[in-house]
C-alpha cells in the first residue's frame, strides 16, 4: 500500500502538552476506526510549528477525508517514493 508524509502547519505544536497530544491522537484513532482498515497511521513527528505524519493509504483523498473528519490541517501530502538510511550506502 502506498505510504505518504503529511505536513500539517500547527503553530506551537512543539509546545503542546502530553495531554494535548494524547487528545489529538485519540481523535485521529476514532476517525481511523470509522474509515476502516484501508488507511493506517504509522507515526508522527512533532516539531516547533508543524506535525509530520506518516500514513499508509490507497489514495491521498482518503487522507484528506481523515483530516476533514478529524479537524486536522493538511498543508501538503507527499507520496513516499523510496526510503534510505545508513545501510543504503553499503549497497
Amino acid at each position: 500500500m502506498p505510504k505518504f508524509v503529511i505536513e500539517r502547519d500547527i503553530p506551537g505544536a512543539g509546545d503542546m502538552t502530553h495531554d494535548q497530544l494524547r487528545d489529538i491522537s485519540q481523535t485521529s484513532c476514532r476517525v481511523l476506526a470509522k474509515l476502516g482498515y484501508e488507511i493506517q497511521w504509522i507515526q508522527s513527528y512533532v516539531t516547533g510549528d508543524k506535525i509530520y505524519c506518516v500514513y499508509r493509504s490507497p489514495t491521498d483523498a482518503l487522507i484528506r477525508q481523515h483530516a476533514e473528519l478529524g479537524g486536522f490541517p493538511v498543508n501538503r501530502i507527499s507520496a513516499v517514493r523510496d526510503v534510505i538510511d545508513p545501510t543504503t550506502a553499503e549497497a
